[in-house]
């Protein structure tokens, strides 16, 4: 049995109003990250604010790397960014009060460095407050005159935290390389440390889109059952709220709080209730998934079931051309808010 895929995932506002092309071309599909941090402006490490073309995040770190003449390893990065996209994001580099290299150098590579600043420590995953997402579609075609309501339902409601198709692999490499890595046959043993954890971190997601998929068929990923554990906004905290009140409900209804679902793992279950018998039911056919991840040392956690989508706006250009800029928190997938609207087409791209 394999995990549903991002494609027939249930979508939380109605059926799709559009359809259209997605990265026609790399300019399509632009993201800036904002650091969850000031850099001190001084210490041994060099911050580098890069746009890239084309190119994915880990081969521009050894780009980084090679030109300054240091270890791959060296290079800090606060997220991946996808490569078919012009994307903004930082990189650290241990220079100390060694010359700058030739950045321009790189500009050929679709590389190019536009600030630098200082800081005393290796920028580290994770470490992004959020996404701004700039997201031309072409070839537009639908119901365009439902588009201003669903975008203010998206506004209002936010869209399910799936978990986008980047984190599968082509083609979902990564969950047949997962189902390898837990099966009996010892194969699992001789992947690289970096595929092993692509692999457990894709088979985590699959597992957490399971459950939000059931919850978004039944009508409550984004409100409060009994035995929830709720996250405070802003943060990864969560508490168990075995029963919901009407305090936990206008929290909840103003995103002061949101219902999660599991980052599978070890350790005793994280909700209660009506909660847990939902979760339990909807990864029964895959507790060698989680037995797997257990053995593999992850801890259970919980991320969001549901995310804001800040500052959306939209601008129809000419008549087959939709602009869309928005902003995510670290983690979120621009994906899953396009996904709402309809369905966009990327055959076109390798």
């Amino acid at each position: 049995m394999a995990p549903i895929t991002f494609e027939c995932l249930p979508r939380a506002h109605g059926a799709p109003l559009l359809q259209a092309v997605l990265r026609a071309c790399p300019q399509d599909f632009r993201v800036t990250e904002t650091l969850s941090f000031t850099p001190e402006d001084r210490g041994s490490h060099w911050l580098l604010k890069v746009r890239k073309t084309g190119v994915n995040t880990e081969w521009v770190a050894r780009q980084l790397a090679r030109l300054a003449q240091l270890p791959a390893r060296d290079v800090g990065y606060a997220g991946l960014k996808d490569r078919h996209a012009v994307a903004v994001q930082w990189f650290s580099l241990p220079l100390g009060e060694a010359p700058a290299p030739d950045w321009l150098a790189l500009a050929g590579e679709g590389i190019e460095v536009l600030e630098i600043r200082r800081h005393g420590r290796k920028l580290r995953r994770g470490a992004i407050r959020d996404n701004a997402f700039e997201i031309t579609l072409r070839d537009l075609s639908g119901d365009l005159a439902a588009l201003p309501q669903r975008l203010a339902q998206i506004r209002d409601q936010g869209v399910p935290n799936y978990f986008g198709p980047q984190r599968f692999g082509h083609q979902d490499a990564n969950l047949r390389g997962a189902q390898t890595l837990f099966s009996a046959d010892g194969r699992g043993a001789r992947l690289s440390r970096h595929r092993r954890g692509l692999f457990l971190s894709a088979a985590r997601a699959a597992l957490f889109n399971q459950v939000l998929a059931q919850r978004v068929e039944a009508g409550h990923w984004n409100r409060a059952l009994p035995g929830e554990r709720l996250q405070l906004a802003g943060s990864q905290a969560h508490f168990l709220a075995p029963e919901i009140d009407a305090e936990l409900m206008q929290r909840v209804s103003s995103w002061d709080l949101s219902p999660t679902g599991p980052l599978c793992g070890a350790g005793e279950p994280l909700v209660s209730q009506s909660v847990a018998e939902l979760e339990t039911a909807a990864l029964a056919a895959w507790t060698d998934w989680i037995a797997g991840l257990a053995r593999a040392g992850l801890r259970q956690e919980r991320r969001a079931l549901r995310v804001q989508v800040a500052d959306l706006d939209d601008a129809l250009e000419g008549e087959q051309s939709l602009r869309l800029r928005f902003r995510l928190p670290a983690g979120a997938y621009a994906t899953a808010v396009l996904r709402e609207l309809g369905d966009c087409n990327e055959s076109g791209r390798d």
